[in-house]
């Protein structure tokens, strides 16, 4: 596998390595060892997730707080998406910037979202099936979203019109006003 540190250097895009031939492929999606060296760090993942979206939906910027924050190891199965990462820790050098990078069923790559980042993402494609692992459980209590189209952060989506998002992140907090991480 290759890891590549991203303009925020916490997240991380990694690229596994791809066996192909005249039968197909074969690549090992998860190592807990490799991934452990590749982000420096212990990490349990104790839930994954799987969502199939339609083109032009968009998802997010979504984040849990402590006590139950979020990292998310995130890669697309079928199709194409534009995935962000928004850093919300207000102690970080980066805090307010974002990472976009595009993952898909072709390339296989994936993204690692630390805790501390607001998530989204966007599908260009007809349709994109999304699969994550994550540190922690859902804790609804814990569940915050910051507003996809906030100016304050100026995140560059790839679209032409108004993506299709949901009545819960259309009333997201904008950034401003937005719970963060220390």
């Amino acid at each position: 596998m290759e890891v590549i540190e991203t303009r925020i250097s916490d997240v991380k895009l990694i690229k596994p390595k791809v066996f192909g031939d005249e039968r197909g492929y074969f690549f090992e999606s998860f190592n807990q060892k490799a991934f452990e060296e590749a982000v420096g760090q212990s990490v349990s993942f104790v839930q994954d997730n799987h969502s199939r979206s339609v083109k032009g939906t968009l998802r997010g910027l979504h984040y849990q707080l402590p006590p139950h924050p979020q990292g998310k190891l995130v890669r697309v199965t079928v199709g194409e998406v534009f995935d962000v990462a928004v850093d919300i820790r207000r102690s970080s050098p980066t805090f307010g910037q974002w990472v976009g990078e595009y993952l898909s069923a072709d390339n296989k790559h994936q993204l690692w979202i630390p805790p501390g980042f607001a998530h989204g993402f966007l599908v260009t494609s007809e349709v994109a099936e999304f699969q994550y692992k994550c540190t922690d459980f859902y804790a609804p209590d814990c569940e915050s979203a910051i507003r996809w189209d906030d100016k304050e952060l100026s995140i560059s989506w790839p679209i032409k019109k108004c993506p299709l998002v949901s009545h819960k992140d259309d009333q997201a907090s904008f950034f401003l006003n937005a719970e963060c991480f220390d």
